[in-house]
């Protein structure tokens, strides 16, 4: 094999969405040399996708809330299975990163006596999202992305790592490939933060674009990280539905927060058909009282659609097979009904909800100022990942950072809207800043070059086959995951899955690519692939051991919680003969004060 082009970083961050960033600039201002590989471009992070906004106790709308409230509905949200040091550290230090995003430059919307304006959102007490319409994400990508060119930071873009190095059990460097040119680069670094994001990519439908292939989750479990939750993927509950070509496309949870209400085929409001008990206190009995709480009236309780995202999804998909849906597989979420309200109601959806309208309005032909929109649910989120220390992001390979959707602990069973972007640069900071402190203690490690060359080898086999393209092995898979693994599970068909899985592994095996390696997608599916594999094994392993439905997970053989499983989280490793293996591990203790709070919250 050639030389390789090569680059030495103190810290190496894989991903340049929310999170990346943030750990980027933190690992710079602590002064060591730092790189940032992006599968993408630069911009182009799936965070511009999070459009209702960042959840934090700043009490600027409802002076009630603070870190204790946040604390607690993240924990309940996530069904308890949350770590709740990470549930801890973020209620509390969200604030303070919003804060540091404005002062950045972001431009937050805002209340008539100038604070940042918050909005309600689902499982959320009080309102507590800071937003910008419903551009929130696009708008923090931006802030950081023009802070972050200024703090000497290189960025290596449209570029994808092939596998992570080790030497002497610790993190080593990264080995990638250009997209554009097809030219394999190494990156030597003493730490490695992975903010990759999701695996939404592994389903038909989903929200996430192309590049949420697992890619973090697979590069650590096969360096020997463990994952952690991987049995829970959030379908949130609306998506785009037609036109086809559109099928998936988020539809913000800002919608509802501002008064978008769902009903059936029938015109009815169906979620107030089914509150779950521990939300009764919380949630209106009728739809006036919902309507006066997505107003800001302190004293109305909010609507049922604003219940967490897993609960909205199950009620969405009851009434579809139930034969009320819409003409199309979904249910309508009706914001122009506000119009009954207020007389200047067109304006303020088109102010407050710019996206939406335009997304709407250009790609289905429909504007949501005058009727409904028909949605229905779509793969969105990933909570499991990288199991991680709460307070450094450090997987238990020393060296190794992960923050964002591709780490584990935060959310539990279920994610509350909002607290993605808040966990980005929450735990984004904290890894930066750990990552650039085990740099500093540490030299830089050899790397085994063997073990470089057989993977440049390997990556270029399908150049050498004829077989089948991976692009029908994807389909395959994704059809397969969102049919068997998806909203309702069932072991028989989950364990149809496990078996289609490994045979896909060996067809994937086989794949054949032509041309050359210059900007080939065909030849980047093809390396997909066995990160798609992994991440979709890894579902499927821990759904079928997780006998019980709860949060994201629903087992329709299971239905309901079994509090035997609300001690355990569901672990996954790579087996010394390679098989992954799939084992339970207790919870983390919640101290005395975090259990106080819990109580006091109920």
């Amino acid at each position: 094999m050639p030389e390789y082009q090569t680059f030495e970083h103190d810290v190496l961050i894989i991903g340049a969405g929310g999170a990346g960033l943030r750990a980027a600039i933190e690992a710079s201002a602590a002064g060591v040399k730092v790189g940032v590989i992006t599968k993408s471009l630069l911009g182009k992070a799936h965070t511009v996708m999070a459009e209702g906004g960042i959840a934090a106790a700043m009490g600027n709308v409802d002076d009630r809330d603070n870190w204790r409230v946040h604390f607690a509905d993240t924990m309940r949200g996530g069904q308890y299975l949350n770590n709740p040091r990470m549930a801890e550290l973020h209620a509390k230090e969200a604030p303070d990163r919003v804060r540091e995003l404005e002062a950045w430059g972001a431009v937050f919307d805002r209340t008539e006596d100038g604070r940042i304006l918050q909005r309600n959102f689902g499982g959320h007490k009080y309102p507590r999202l800071a937003h910008v319409g419903d551009r929130t994400g696009l708008e923090m990508i931006r802030t950081l992305q023009d802070h972050g060119i200024h703090q000497g930071i290189d960025v290596h873009m449209e570029c994808t790592v092939v596998t992570l190095l080790k030497s002497g059990g610790r993190m080593a460097g990264a080995f990638c490939y250009e997209r554009e040119r097809g030219r394999y680069k190494l990156f030597r670094a003493k730490a490695i933060v992975l903010a990759t994001g999701g695996i939404g990519r592994a389903f038909k439908i989903t929200s996430n674009s192309w590049e949420y292939t697992g890619d973090g989750h697979s590069l650590a479990y096969h360096a020997g990280a463990t994952l952690m939750d991987m049995e829970f993927v959030q379908f949130h509950p609306t998506g785009m539905i037609w036109p086809p070509s559109v099928r998936g496309l988020l539809v913000t949870e800002g919608v509802r927060g501002e008064g978008g209400i769902l009903v059936n085929n029938q015109g009815k409001r169906f979620m107030f058909d089914d509150i779950p008990a521990n939300y009764k206190s919380q949630t209106a009995d009728n739809p006036e009282e919902g309507w006066r709480y997505t107003q800001g009236d302190k004293s109305a309780r909010r609507p049922p659609e604003l219940l967490t995202r897993d609960h909205v999804a199950r009620c969405i998909m009851r009434e579809v097979r139930e034969g009320r849906g819409s003409p199309h597989g979904g249910v309508l979420l009706d914001i122009a009904w506000i119009k009954e309200k207020l007389p200047n109601a067109a304006e303020i959806i088109k102010k407050k909800l710019p996206s939406m309208y335009h997304q709407f309005k250009q790609l289905g032909d429909i504007d949501i100022t005058k009727e409904p929109m028909e949605i229905g649910p779509t793969t969105h989120y990933m909570m499991g990942g990288v199991r991680v220390d709460g307070d450094t992001q450090m997987s238990d390979v020393p060296g190794l950072f992960a923050a964002g959707e591709c780490g584990a602990g935060l959310h539990g069973a279920n994610r509350l809207g909002g607290n993605s972007l808040s966990d980005l640069v929450v735990f984004g900071q904290r890894a930066g800043e750990y990552a650039a402190k085990f740099a500093k203690k540490h030299t830089p490690a050899d790397i085994d070059m063997s073990q470089v060359d057989a993977t440049a080898r390997q990556a270029l086999e399908p150049f050498e086959r004829t077989g089948e393209s991976p692009y029908q092995v994807q389909h395959d898979l994704q059809d397969m995951m969102q049919d068997k693994v998806g909203i309702v599970r069932r072991e028989e068909e989950m364990e149809q899955a496990l078996d289609g899985i490994l045979k896909l592994r060996e067809r994937a095996k086989h794949v054949a690519v032509i041309g050359n390696r210059e900007y080939n997608p065909g030849w980047h599916t093809a390396l997909d692939l066995p990160n798609l594999l992994t991440v979709s094994e890894a579902i499927t392993r821990a759904a079928l051991l997780r006998k019980e439905s709860r949060g994201a997970h629903f087992r329709d053989d299971y239905p309901t919680k079994d509090e035997t499983y609300g001690s355990f989280n569901l672990i996954v490793r790579e087996g010394k003969d390679g098989e992954m293996t799939v084992t339970r591990e207790p919870l983390p203790p919640l101290s005395a004060e975090l259990k106080k709070v819990i109580e006091e919250m109920k």
